[in-house]
């Protein structure tokens, strides 16, 4: 790993993507299907959630600054369909346990705990989880995503995985994410040297879990006997003053 490539990353992925090929508005059948979101449920390991599409890019008009106007809503997925000049393509992406936002740059996880992201590669399949702080080299793992407003969602230092302003290119470099033994490999392809993608559609889901049946059944069931508790105390209350008011009016001054 060169020391200071972290901190030079987004600079040089943005001077990178200018000579980068422009791709064609968003093409096909969304990228999110009942299969695709059983396996992203699992590799999350949380149960059932439920997947809210806050962003779709509609088409070569949209930028980084309309995938920012979807910040702020905690959790969630980033799903690209890519391919290269060959018509080969993959449906990879992330998952960003933080809300997106465009200004406070990178989000270090210092701790094990907090290196909940990953990678897939959907395709493949694969999946590329942050690097532990066990590593020979402890804070390797620890960028998580960098948030600009003048780039796409960007996962790790490699950049792991990039997506460009204009969101219609990726890039994929790894360093951050998977067994460092991969370093510099390509998430979508394998390929050494950061080659560019170009974006068929880009999705971001927010995520939250669906509740149990039966905790959401408890739940309703509390509400509803404190909401009866509330009224028979009104109620007694209500007694209360009467019989006070109608003693008074009994006893002389």
């Amino acid at each position: 790993m060169k020391p200071l490539f972290a901190a030079a990353a987004p600079a040089l992925v943005l001077a990178l993507v200018l000579a980068a090929p422009r791709a064609a508005a968003q093409s096909g059948a969304p990228p999110l299907d009942p299969v695709l979101e059983g396996q992203l449920e699992r590799w999350l390991g949380a149960g059932d959630q439920i997947f809210d599409n806050i962003y779709t890019r509609q088409g070569s008009a949209d930028d980084s600054l309309d995938f920012h106007a979807a910040d702020g809503h905690g959790p969630g997925f980033t799903l690209l369909r890519v391919s290269d000049p060959a018509g080969r393509a993959w449906l990879v992406g992330g998952y960003n346990p933080q809300s997106w936002d465009s200004v406070s740059g990178w989000h270090i996880t210092p701790r094990d705990f907090q290196r909940t992201a990953f990678l897939f590669n959907y395709t493949a399949p694969a999946v590329y989880r942050q690097v532990p702080v066990s590593f020979e080299l402890p804070s390797q793992g620890s960028f998580q995503t960098f948030n600009g407003g003048e780039q796409g969602p960007s996962f790790g230092a490699g950049p792991d995985l990039f997506v460009d302003a204009a969101l219609d290119t990726a890039l994929s470099w790894r360093l951050s994410y998977g067994d460092p033994a991969g370093e510099g490999r390509s998430i979508i392809d394998g390929s050494v040297g950061g080659r560019f993608f170009a974006i068929d559609a880009l999705e971001i889901y927010a995520v939250l879990p669906i509740p149990e049946p039966a905790a959401a059944g408890m739940l309703a069931g509390g509400l509803g006997l404190v909401a009866l508790a509330a009224r028979l105390r009104a109620r007694r209350d209500g007694r209360g003053a009467w019989a006070v008011r109608g003693r008074n009016r009994r006893c002389p001054a």
